[in-house]
């Protein structure tokens, strides 16, 4: 593939780190270490039958000297079958009780016998000890500036200990591919899963970071550039305050998993260390800087995000580095939050996101159908706007075919960036099959971001996934 080659030639250009330095695999691969207490040992599920559960609490890890981080996983199989081959690892919440897979982890666990493992996961200030867990960690990574110490690693070593508590019952999972997926912190977690255990052989993360810090360009509170903090400030004022109040909510929760000035300062951090950490704290999850070997390794992937998400800020560096990056990426598609907030396109909830997810997992497992691969899009400027064409290089014949473009988008990591207006087009498809459109010049725009979206169906299983991200300047 044209993603291996290029990713070889610029490597160098990006931090990357060895699995030996951030887990220790063997310890996560032991069973004995997961300490595990059943809360619950199998039994049919109450609300559907035909599948069987099992509630236990196992030990992802002693985090630091004295604190051990606890979580709860429900082993989900199908009743009356024999062991699962096939496995989802995927999340629930943090309570201890037993939890049951939806939408389409359900469907492939009933009508495909995938099992489906879900450990807790929840922010850091939710985790036991409830209110000091993020505050033991904080102070740990001020001492140490170690990236152990933060929600990403802690996140993905749940993951990877989730598939371990499900090989502790070889009679119900003898797993010979894994899948992960979830979105959010849970899509991290599936990245760095994937990323360094090699046990996965697949993953699909939703609305998570491929490239580009997630959303903030900073990791210490009170360091963020002050044309943000004024865009944002500006903008609160047009919104209703039930809407203002959300989104500030949402800020003081995010703020909990991050590192404030005072603290930093005190613990004798400088400026540029904090410009550091801010990329090197998330340089574990973000899959671009480790696709050679991932590659190598086989490793599946199809990342679903939205235009509209800051945890995704580089979405136009990444469609000109890797034009062929499998992704599915939704016009307007927003990360999520409160409803009272104005989120009214969550990447999570869409349709399209849903149906990815059974198809993926039913090429991957069963290969019932091919993976797409993303067109390659050419355009110039004309007498009535941007002409773009849409080409594939493989059979690919989609049924539906979308042109999205947006003008002047506004600064990401900023408010306004989650709310911006996409505009579409049918894609017109020509005789020697390409696709085309015009983009029309808005009068004063300076900018046009597009991309194209597709939705193409084999063996009934449908696939949304897109063009590369484009940013043309119109000026």
């Amino acid at each position: 593939m044209r993603l291996f080659l290029i990713l070889s030639l610029l490597l160098p250009c990006f931090s990357s780190l060895r699995a030996e330095e951030l887990f220790d695999l063997e310890a996560i691969r032991d069973v004995e270490s997961l300490e595990i207490e059943v809360v619950q040992d199998w039994k049919q599920a109450p609300k559907d039958p035909a599948v069987r559960q099992k509630l236990i609490e196992v030990t992802v890890c002693e985090w630091w000297p004295g604190q051990k981080v606890r979580l709860p996983v429900t082993l989900n199989a199908p009743a009356g079958r024999g062991p699962c081959r096939n496995v989802i690892v995927a999340n629930q919440g943090l309570a201890a009780k037993p939890a049951l897979p939806v939408g389409g982890q359900l469907e492939l666990l009933k009508e495909q016998g995938v099992g489906v493992v879900l450990i807790g996961m929840g922010t850091i200030d939710a985790m036991e000890p409830k209110g000091q867990l993020h505050l033991g960690m904080r102070k740990q990574l001020l001492e140490t500036k170690d990236v152990r110490y933060t929600p990403a690693w802690i996140w993905g070593m749940s993951q990877m200990r989730g598939l371990t508590a499900a090989m502790s019952e070889p009679a119900v999972f003898r797993p010979e591919k894994v899948l992960t997926t979830g979105g959010s912190k849970r899509g991290v977690a599936s990245a760095m899963a994937g990323i360094f255990d090699d046990r996965f052989t697949a993953i699909l993360p939703v609305v998570a970071p491929m490239l580009g810090n997630p959303g903030t360009p900073v990791l210490v509170v009170g360091t963020e550039p002050e044309e943000l903090t004024e865009i944002d400030d500006e903008f609160y004022e047009t919104i209703s305050p039930e809407a203002k109040k959300a989104l500030k909510e949402r800020a003081v929760r995010r703020a909990t998993q991050r590192v404030g000035l005072a603290d930093a300062e005190a613990a004798g951090w400088t400026r540029e260390e904090m410009e550091e950490m801010a990329d090197k704290v998330w340089d574990p999850c973000r899959i671009v800087s480790y696709l050679p070997v991932l590659e190598r390794r086989g490793l599946e992937i199809f990342y679903n995000v939205g235009t509209n998400d800051s945890v995704s800020p580089a979405l136009p560096e990444l469609g000109t580095l890797l034009p062929d990056f499998p992704i599915c990426i939704i016009p307007g598609g927003q990360h999520g939050g409160p409803q009272t907030a104005g989120f009214s396109k969550q990447v999570p909830k869409q349709k399209e996101i849903q149906d990815n997810l059974v198809s993926f997992a039913r090429h991957h497992f069963f290969s019932e159908r091919g993976m797409p691969e993303a067109p390659v899009i050419n355009f110039g400027t004309g007498d009535d706007g941007i002409e773009v064409t849409v080409t594939f290089s493989d059979d690919t014949d989609p049924e539906k075919n979308e042109m999205w473009w947006c003008y002047d988008r506004s600064k990401v990591y900023t408010l306004p960036f989650e709310f911006d207006e996409w505009e579409s087009a049918v894609l017109v498809k020509n005789e020697d099959g390409t696709y085309s459109v015009t983009i029309p010049i808005e009068e004063g725009a300076d900018t046009i971001d597009f991309l194209s979206l597709h939705t193409d169906t084999e063996n009934e299983l449908p696939i949304t996934f897109s063009s590369p991200y484009r940013r043309v300047s119109v000026k």
